[in-house]
């Protein structure tokens, strides 16, 4: 996260949140509590909710851990919603170099690699998922990951305006995927059950339920026993975005036939 070192005064014309971001903010210069930076506020908020989930930060409950008034940290966030587009700036982080990128194996697995990175970015910053989307990336590290993206595709042959949709398809079903799987996982959780039993106790249910005038395609499902086959690591995030880069595939040999 790129902070406060090399600020300027006045004013930008960038909402406050990106101002910080960018370290485009001129630091408190007095008033504010000895060793207090925005760096320390930013940790503190991630640690606390990495520990107890999103909803629990709040400007005061950061000070709290900080030892410092709320007021105080107010000098260096303007709002909660900056301080959560700082928080998942420090989450997001510097993407991870693509070796399919580096060595030229194509398009495909370049934006392949970029898609598992950002499920790995997700799955350590679960709470991240829950903070709400404000707008175009602009942050820091989200554009950074854009132009990575951006250059995974620079092979594809794809116009522009393409590419923007295919990045915003492929971010999309990484997103999704991880925000279902967290919900997931946090219902197994709550449970107290291992996975494999909340799953065996949904079958039994639906097998009690189903009928096969109104549910016959479940009935002819549960026949096969294949939902009680055991999934392979990853299952569905491999399907899933095979499927999508299958239909981005398609796309770019279309735009190819046609030149």
């Amino acid at each position: 996260m790129t902070v406060g070192n090399d600020a300027v005064g006045g004013d930008t014309g960038l909402p406050p949140s990106i101002e910080a971001a960018w370290g485009l903010r001129d630091r408190p210069v007095k008033g504010p509590k000895p060793g207090l930076s925005l760096d320390r506020i930013v940790t503190a908020a991630v640690d606390v909710a990495a520990s107890e989930g999103l909803g629990a930060v709040s400007m005061g409950r950061v000070a709290k851990e900080l030892g410092a008034s709320t007021m105080a940290l107010y000098r260096y966030v303007s709002a909660k919603e900056e301080l959560y587009l700082l928080m998942q700036e420090a989450a997001m982080g510097t993407p991870e170099p693509l070796p399919a990128l580096e060595s030229g194996a194509g398009w495909r697995a370049a934006l392949g690699e970029w898609a598992w990175a950002q499920r790995r970015m997700f799955q350590r910053n679960l709470w991240s998922l829950r903070i709400p989307i404000a707008g175009p990336p602009a942050s820091p590290n989200s554009v950074a990951w854009w132009e990575q993206g951006l250059q995974a595709l620079s092979g594809s042959g794809l116009p522009g305006g393409v590419k923007i949709s295919v990045i915003l398809l492929v971010s999309g079903f990484v997103r999704n995927e991880a925000l279902l799987m967290s919900d997931i996982a946090a219902a197994v959780e709550e449970k107290g059950v291992p996975a494999e039993e909340v799953m065996a106790r949904w079958e039994r249910t639906l097998r009690r339920l189903v009928d096969p005038v109104r549910h016959p395609a479940l009935v002819r499902l549960l026949e096969t026993e294949v939902m009680s086959e055991p999934d392979a690591p990853d299952q569905e995030f491999v399907f899933g975005l095979e499927r999508v880069l299958d239909g981005i595939e398609v796309l770019v040999r279309g735009d190819a036939d046609g030149d």
